[in-house]
């Protein structure tokens, strides 16, 4: 055990080390000290205020502040886009932290562009109403021509929609126009105007209900697509002329159109009056159009001074948000001249701490230094892997279960291997591992370009998995080659098979059969297996039988690391009364039946193992006749079977009773010694370290040792079931790929016709990428992170820890992307 305590420590083996620090913080360098202890990201802070709501605390308008920054700066990168320009995604040279600065500026560029949005929505709102009302000018002339026949010598236009038919002399034709006039309550009238396409059938329908068909209605699409001013959306529109008679008719007609969202204008019926207004809209609508696009002109100038400093903007706000939220988290000492802050770092980086606070101090021209001291911890630390872009993705999967309780044994140092392996060991086709192999290739390639994109949410997985995937498809190479399939497909790679057909005449091995009459083939399964009667039932026996093998080495590899959990935590109790029964009862069972797998490649023996196990238990003391082994196995076979039932009490019963034991000698006759002061403190302290100690309740004790010891012994009968899937994905897998192969693409390719064979090709890809190389890859994936999660991390690890989550403006970067 000695031994073991001085091997040296792997990084990933266990968290880093952690220490409680205290910070007591001047209040004029409270603000530099934080900020630079962002930029270091070393340091996680404890909320001190945490019976405080977010309005209570001291810097609540330093943060709504920034809130309110933080909206502008939202209301500017919408304008910017909206206007189709890019905002400058290199920040410039960080500037010197000046918020009341930048909160002026934001102001005045925030009413500037309301100014200059309202003044383009109503020249914008002007200019479509003008264009709509060129397009009925043009359009409902044709209609008042054909409608003269049905007028009477008296009829005239309406006021404001039906308009007067003598114009004054005095002003312009378009003002006169849209002026109200004199209108007689008798003969033919009209109405002109636009409509939403979409709904001029019910709108002529409620029309001539109103009316009870007292009108005659003319319409005609407009020839361009025109703006609606509530959706800010190009629809169809279609020009209507109503003609009617009656002055209740105007009435309820001109609330219709005012119902159904429909835009009158005036239309003369002079001839000469229409051309003359029509030409003085035309002329309307091109200075309109000159005065837009030098709005729209002056209005990209300004954002586009607006887009080259807004990134730098946004995270100059962010930064200042998170510090002000982070000073929110610290405690005003009773002198209110100082921030009290407590929190956690890595003993590696107190230095660095140091350092940054001692800049922070020297910036600022604080006449008093902050202190920064450690303190004895009031819970456990939290839990902080170094890792990197290789080993970052491995130690995400074991996150995903659970983090890690600190020190606790990491299961991602050895993830890193059994996970790619494992999926390999499902995955086995070194064509299809060729595949994944470019995909990972390409990913790793393109790594700096991909890592500045936004991307989806299955690619930016895929993108973080890199490295997996390169582990992944490597491990196929390799498991393809042991099985020899290369889409289903064997290969005589390393040299000849060892078997040939009986006679020279043999020309079906399917049916014949064949003899072995050489050495066996060097590296992985012959490929004469491929189609020979016997190939299902060998290789479901060597994939079954490895599947045991790696199970049962993975399972005591998990039972192993426990042990070195409690070499390390100094838990002596668990290595006698845990590590060694559970050793004891898996290697008995399982453990013996992968000696027997291995001693019956080794021999060539015939002897059914399943006849072994089974009356291992039914008939211990039988003969075994021609299924034994080797010599001794029976007697082998009673201890084994007598260890693991000695194995699961002395899991069960003395671990509880020897805790019971050790509380009642640790404190019988306590209360009758003269104690310290500061002892009768922590005793009499409800949520002190040294009151739980003295909690002990025997009986959940035993329950907790009981559901444990359950649990194991029949996770180690169902783990090992389990770890069959290895077999039922493998086999599966090559059964598709064998489906594929031989009855789309061999099948398309026994035909003459070229549109046959290019149609089975296309089949033969989709299939392959689409099912077995994304569907069939899932699968796998995730048959082995269950593999990981629940048989070989059970055996060893809590999981009940929490992130250590350092104060960093990096990882604010990491959010916003």
């Amino acid at each position: 055990m000695e031994w073991f305590r001085n091997l040296p420590e792997m990084d990933l083996m266990r968290s880093e080390k952690m220490t409680s620090v205290q910070l007591i913080i001047p209040v004029e360098s409270a603000h530099r000290a934080v900020s630079y202890l962002g930029e270091l990201g070393l340091l996680q802070f404890r909320d001190l205020n945490d019976d405080k709501s977010p309005f209570q605390r001291t810097f609540v308008n330093q943060v709504k502040r920034c809130a309110e920054m933080s909206r502008k700066l939202r209301f500017l990168k919408d304008q910017i886009h909206k206007a189709g320009l890019l905002a400058s995604d290199l920040p410039a040279l960080k500037p010197d932290v000046d918020l009341e600065a930048l909160e002026v500026q934001l102001v005045e560029h925030e009413h500037e562009l309301t100014e200059m949005n309202a003044n383009s929505e109503k020249l914008q709102q002007t200019y479509n109403e003008l264009l709509e009302f060129k397009m009925v000018l043009q359009k409902a002339g044709g209609f008042l021509v054909s409608g003269k026949s049905y007028e009477t010598a008296e009829g005239t236009e309406l006021d404001e929609n039906v308009y007067p038919s003598d114009y004054p002399d005095s002003v312009s034709l378009l003002e006169q126009a849209t002026q109200s006039g004199p209108s007689n309550t008798s003969g033919l009238r009209f109405i002109s105007g636009i409509i939403a396409k979409s709904k001029v059938l019910l709108f002529e329908r409620m029309l001539f209900r109103a009316t009870r068909g007292n009108l005659l209605f003319n319409q005609a699409p407009a020839d361009d697509l025109i703006m609606d001013h509530i959706s800010s959306e190009m629809v169809e529109k279609t020009i209507f002329v109503v003609f009617f008679s009656g002055e209740q008719a105007k009435t309820k007609i001109l609330k219709i159109c005012e119902a159904f969202g429909a835009n009158c204008y005036p239309v003369p019926e002079d001839l000469t009056k229409q051309a003359q207004i029509t030409q003085e809209v035309m002329l309307r609508l091109s200075e309109l159009e000159t005065t837009l696009d030098v709005g729209i002109r002056h209005r990209n100038v300004a954002l586009h001074s607006i887009g080259v400093h807004l990134t730098t903007w946004i995270n100059m706000v962010k930064r200042e948000n998170a510090v002000f939220d982070t000073l929110n988290m610290l405690n005003f000492d009773v002198t209110k001249k100082c921030l009290v802050g407590e929190g956690w770092c890595p003993i590696f980086a107190k230095p660095q701490i140091q350092e940054a606070l001692q800049r922070a101090t020297f910036d600022s021209s604080s006449q008093v230094g902050i202190i920064f001291h450690t303190m004895d911890p009031v819970e456990s630390p939290p839990t902080y892997f170094r890792t990197n872009t290789f080993t970052n993705a491995y130690q995400e999967i074991v996150d995903a279960y659970g983090v890690a309780k600190y020190q606790e044994a990491n299961p991602a140092v050895y993830t890193v291997i059994t996970f790619p392996f494992l999926f390999a060991v499902m995955f086995g086709d070194w064509g299809h591992g060729i595949c994944l192999l470019l995909g990972a290739l390409v990913l790793i390639a393109r790594e700096r370009k991909l890592s500045s994109q936004k991307l989806g949410s299955f690619m930016e997985m895929l993108f973080g998995g890199r490295y997996a995937l390169l582990l992944m498809s490597l491990f196929s190479i390799y498991c393809g080659l042991i099985y020899n399939e290369f889409f289903s497909v064997p290969y005589h790679i390393f040299g000849k098979s060892a078997y040939k057909c009986r006679d020279a005449s043999c020309g079906d091995a399917y049916t014949v059969g064949l003899i072995k009459y050489r050495d066996a083939y060097p590296f992985g399964v012959d490929p004469s297996w491929r189609g020979s009667r016997s190939e299902l039932p060998f290789l479901n026996s060597l994939k079954m039988k490895m599947s045991i093998l790696f199970g049962v080495a993975q399972m005591n590899l998990g039972i192993m690391l426990s042990y070195f959990n409690s070499i390390f935590f100094n838990n002596s109790l668990d290595i006698r009364y845990q590590f060694v029964p559970q050793m004891i009862f898996l290697n008995s069972l399982f453990g013996y039946l992968s000696l027997l797998i291995i001693i019956k490649w080794c021999t060539g023996s015939q002897a059914d193992l399943y006849h072994v196990m089974i009356y291992m238990f039914l008939s211990p003391f039988d003969d075994l006749g021609e299924n034994e082994l080797f010599w001794g196995q029976r007697p082998l076979q009673i201890l084994l079977l007598l260890s693991a039932l000695v194995a699961v009490p002395w899991m069960l019963f003395p671990k509880p009773f020897i805790l019971r034991k050790l509380h009642a000698e640790r404190f019988q006759g306590r209360t009758y010694g003269v104690l310290r002061s500061s002892e009768i403190d922590l005793d009499s302290e409800p949520g002190s370290a040294r009151h739980h100690e003295e909690e002990f309740n025997f009986s959940e004790v035993f329950v907790h040792q009981m559901i444990h010891s359950i649990e194991f012994v029949l996770g180690s009968v169902s783990n090992t079931a389990s770890y069959l899937r290895l077999w039922a994905l493998s086999l599966a897998h090559s059964e598709l790929s064998t489906v594929f192969y031989e009855k789309v693409l061999l099948l398309a390719w026994g035909y003459e016709n070229i549109l046959i064979r290019i149609v089975g090709l296309v089949v033969f890809a989709f299939a392959t990428a689409f099912i077995l190389l994304m569907m069939e890859t899932l699968s796998a994936f995730l048959h082995a992170l269950r593999l990981h999660w629940v048989e070989f991390q059970n055996k060893f690890y809590g999981g009940d820890g929490y992130k250590f989550k350092p104060f960093s403006f990096a990882a604010l970067a990491d959010d916003e992307d």
